[in-house]
């Protein structure tokens, strides 16, 4: 039981909600198909939950899966989850029945919460408690629970250093391992990105990027809501809707990896003269070719870009380029966030020289506590007392930070290495590439070849040697792609993240008979 004096000191996220709720009370905070929910109209209903999670046997510290597309019930959940001292598992929802059951079975959780169409995937699962997250007519559903009942108070006990989500990494290189946040670190990110991407109440966000993925989360709607801003919830970032709701709703701010910003850019919808309200534009998730970001600031010259870098074990928050910065230096990924400290590090933790690659690392509160059930795990990237992001760069004499590569997908060729990035930018300079993806294949002589993947503009032709003749006019030799295939579409993941694994799989046998 906590004392007056530490009820009144704590600082978790439902004790952060409660204060935006005390400013603006009537202001509309989400918007989900017909559905709004002003701020004290948000917290009545997640209190509801709460108590309705509680009635249904769950207590602190049990887990929560959330498996479902966005929805203001899924939000709902959410917000029950941290108000209650339940740990928030959120479930990628294109997830095969056996990775669902991995994510589940190594969580541990106790509870699992899905859409109805996605029912079947769960089935027979380790979970004593399963319901749905809105529709479906299940005695166990959120939206439903949100409706009426008796409300929860947050939880007496809950503190800081309380789990509040197990963010389990995409697993686009590995097997997912589970990241456990507390509100303490996750509050700590969301000051950090409220000083850096300007956030404001006075913000209209359109949240269409997936959820349960930490970017859209804990970079945008959980800042902005906060903030006392407005989200407007999307199920889908397909590009023709966004562009026509950006118009239609006049939304300020919007967020999306590179290759929904790719796939925008080339739609038959875009129409610079319709994205007249949009003010602040912000990617991430991955790298954004400078190419692409560069039509788009030509065709879009009044609009503010913010780059994003980090990774789900810092929140996802580290480092922003700002919009003032952008024409200096269009490649950086920006210095680190207002709680976020960076270095540039070789094998032995020593810092490199300027200009010098070498692994990107950090020291943060908003660092995951470690790895679920993973101790060795945890101790790995925790080693010399820094988080090893597994991501390869350097910082110029200004301290900003250059994202070459991610130490995985660093090709070596021959026992030389290559940035997969350094030759992507160079095909995106070729007028007919809509987007690429260079990657390592298993190579008979080099051991390892320079291999691509390229869709091309709709109208556009370009074969394979002439793009090669390309890259070999701006490229050293070695890094010059052996081969390039074309692609109808590249693979991504639900937020995003072009899925390079796949691609090593699916054309491991292109250099088998080369000697």
């Amino acid at each position: 039981m906590q004392s007056e004096q530490q009820r009144a000191l704590r600082n978790t996220i439902p004790d952060a909600i409660a204060r935006a709720v005390r400013r603006s009370p009537a202001k509309t905070a989400l918007r989900f198909g017909e559905r709004a929910w002003s701020y004290r109209e948000l917290d009545l209903a997640a209190a509801r939950v709460a108590g309705a999670l509680a009635r249904w046997g769950l207590r602190p510290g049990d887990r929560v899966a959330a498996f479902g597309k966005n929805s203001d019930a899924y939000v709902l959940l959410w917000l029950a989850c941290l108000r209650s001292g339940l740990v928030h598992v959120p479930v990628n929802f294109s997830m095969t029945r056996a990775e669902v059951e991995y994510l589940v079975t190594q969580s541990g959780a106790s509870a699992i919460f899905a859409d109805p169409v996605l029912a079947a995937r769960i089935e027979g699962l380790p979970c004593r408690i399963g319901g749905t997250l809105h529709g479906g007519g299940s005695a166990r559903d959120i939206l439903a629970a949100a409706a009426s009942g008796p409300e929860a108070p947050i939880l007496d006990s809950l503190a800081d250093t309380t789990p509040a989500q197990i963010l389990y990494t995409s697993g686009t290189t590995s097997a997912p391992k589970g990241a456990v946040l507390t509100h303490r670190a996750l509050l700590a990110e969301y000051v950090s990105t409220i000083d850096a991407c300007d956030i404001r109440a006075t913000d209209y966000s359109l949240a269409a990027l997936p959820l349960y993925h930490s970017a859209q989360m804990h970079v945008f709607l959980m800042p902005l809501l906060l903030c006392g801003g407005t989200t407007l919830i999307a199920d889908s970032p397909e590009a023709g809707y966004c562009l026509r709701t950006i118009h239609a709703e006049g939304i300020t701010s919007f967020f999306a990896p590179p290759t929904v910003w790719i796939s925008l850019l080339r739609h038959a919808e875009f129409e610079p003269a319709r994205l007249g309200a949009l003010v602040k534009s912000y990617y991430g998730a991955s790298i954004m070719p400078v190419p692409v970001l560069l039509e788009l600031q030509q065709k879009l010259p009044a609009l503010r870009f913010y780059n994003c870098y980090g990774q789900s074990e810092i929140g996802p928050l580290a480092t922003v380029l700002g919009p003032d910065e952008h024409a200096a230096r269009p490649a950086s990924a920006g210095r680190p966030v207002l709680n976020v400290e960076t270095r540039i590090v070789d094998e032995t933790m020593q810092d490199v020289p300027p200009g010098e690659l070498g692994e990107i690392v950090h020291r943060s509160p908003q660092l995951l506590t470690g790895y679920w059930d993973k101790p060795e795990q945890t101790a790995e990237a925790f080693a010399g007392g820094w988080f090893h992001s597994g991501d390869l760069g350097y910082m110029d004499a200004e301290g900003y930070l250059y994202v070459v590569d991610r130490i995985k997908d660093v090709i070596n060729s021959g026992g030389v290495l290559v940035s997969s990035r350094e030759v992507e930018e160079c095909l995106y300079t070729h007028g007919a590439v809509a987007e690429a993806a260079v990657f390592a294949l298993p190579h008979p002589k080099w051991v390892e070849a320079v291999a691509a993947c390229v869709v091309r503009k709709r109208g556009q032709e370009a074969s394979e040697e002439a793009l090669i003749a390309h890259a070999r006019e701006a490229l050293a030799p070695f890094k010059v792609p052996k081969r390039i295939v074309f692609v109808d579409d590249l693979p991504r993941n639900t937020a995003g993240k072009l899925l390079k694994r796949q691609l090593r799989t699916d054309y491991a046998q292109l250099f088998s008979t080369e000697a």
